[in-house]
């Protein structure tokens, strides 16, 4: 299937993790929840992190992710 792949927002992807109950997530409960793969979504994570918006630390063979304050400051200021 040819085209252009689907963008998805860096608040799209915050508001994930502003949203959840959960502490941490790992990467596929967030590709779950976004129509790119995990591949893509884990590079997002990665510039995300990168840019002080989340947070991550290696458990086990994976990965836990979390939003910092930085996160939800911008979350808060794309939502008004």
């Amino acid at each position: 299937m040819g085209g252009r792949k689907p963008t998805v927002s860096d608040r799209e992807i915050l508001g994930i993790f502003a949203e959840t109950t959960e502490p941490v997530l790992s990467a596929s409960e967030v590709a779950d929840q976004l129509p790119i793969g995990q591949t893509g979504t884990y590079q997002r994570l990665r510039e995300l992190h990168d840019r002080g918006l989340l947070d991550t630390k290696k458990v086990g063979q994976g990965r836990a992710w979390w939003i910092t304050d930085e996160g939800r400051t911008f979350v808060d200021e794309e939502s008004d």
